[in-house]
């Protein structure tokens, strides 16, 4: 969708540039006046985001004109891989350290990380939490003589020309998935969005504080579980791609089929850590390219083939599976989640989380 848009201008532009090109034969290069302006682009040397496969955890570097961010660390056992990733792609210091939340799986590796590179700024929704990873991370952060910060909606900073900015949590949680740090990250026209184990409870309060959550890229939450991604939030973030970390025959059943499905149907290419290794986006300010690791592997792209049913009279509509569908008289079909919500129909809070 996204794309058709892109090439699109692409196609209008490269028209306008001709009808210069024909004037200035025509006329002289005096008329040789710009017709379109071209769309403004970032003058660093680009955004990557590496989402490293650390198996069943999370682990992401970003880089940007010479400046690095990491945004969690996975299990502690997987520490030595991420600083290994780090010392190939040339890190000597980070600028910033994001633990999302205190759960091993995203905090564990990070002790080991600011055990060997300088660290300027650490972030975290906690600095208290009852597990030795946790106490082993805050042990390292207190080594390097540094402030955790807890940040709040709005705070930011910047990553050489990419703008990072904190959106939730918006509120207090007593499930430590929902304490996670929502992040932004934006270079140019392109957007990334990292969740964290962010569940839709979270996720709805996000959208109702107001939050800009639209993103080219979506760190997908909770390891693609059941838990995360619901419709309404997928619809706002209107992800081109998705980036699942997840780890080969996990005992959780992660990917779940209903996010999934979901993901599909917001048509949103899928690259899975279980599936192609290590996934490396890169932006130029415009477009975004991608790689990975294991090439007899491909991201998936196939597009949902069920419907959403309508309420005519409650005029709610819901997954083809709810227990709520309406009668057979009363009912209208809708190809996507969008064109339901189109026609003037509320999604039905039991199957797809109002």
């Amino acid at each position: 969708m996204k794309n058709k848009k892109k090439k699109l201008a692409g196609l209008l532009s490269s028209a306008a540039a001709l009808l210069v090109v024909l004037a200035g034969i025509l006329l002289g290069e005096d008329y040789l006046l710009p017709l379109v302006e071209e769309p403004a682009r970032s003058t660093g040397e680009g955004l990557c985001v590496h989402y490293i496969d650390v198996g069943q955890a999370d682990s992401c570097l970003l880089s940007c004109d010479g400046e690095y961010m990491l945004i969690d660390g996975g299990n502690v056992d997987d520490g030595r891989l991420v600083v290994s990733y780090l010392e190939q792609q040339g890190v000597s210091e980070l600028k910033a350290v994001i633990c999302t939340h205190a759960h091993e799986d995203h905090v564990g590796g990070l002790a080991a990380v600011l055990a060997v590179y300088p660290t300027r700024a650490v972030y975290s929704p906690t600095t208290t939490y009852a597990s030795k990873c946790f106490d082993d991370f805050m042990r390292y952060v207190d080594q390097q003589r540094l402030t955790v910060t807890a940040p709040v909606p709005a705070d930011g900073f910047d990553l050489g020309s990419a703008r990072v900015t904190i959106l939730g949590p918006v509120k207090d949680y007593p499930d430590t998935n929902n304490t996670s740090i929502v992040t932004r990250v934006d270079y140019g026209s392109t957007s990334f969005l990292f969740t964290g184990d962010m569940e839709q409870e979270a996720e709805i309060d996000l959208l109702d504080a107001g939050a800009n959550v639209k993103a080219d890229v979506l760190k997908v939450g909770h390891h693609g579980s059941n838990t995360s991604s619901g419709y309404r939030f997928l619809y706002e973030v209107e992800p081109e791609y998705g980036v699942i970390s997840v780890g080969t025959g996990n005992t959780y059943g992660h990917p779940h089929e209903q996010p999934l499905s979901r993901l599909l149907h917001a048509e949103a290419t899928l690259f899975r850590t279980d599936y192609l290794g290590t996934v490396v986006a890169r932006s130029d300010g415009s477009e975004i390219t991608f790689t990975w690791d294991n090439q007899s592997a491909a991201p998936e792209n196939a597009q949902y083939a069920g419907q959403f049913i309508g309420n005519r009279n409650s005029r709610v509509f819901h997954g083809e599976g709810c227990s709520g569908l309406p009668s057979e008289r009363n009912r209208v079909t809708f190809e996507s989640y969008r064109q339901a919500l189109e026609a003037g129909y509320t999604p039905c809070r039991s199957c797809l989380g109002g």
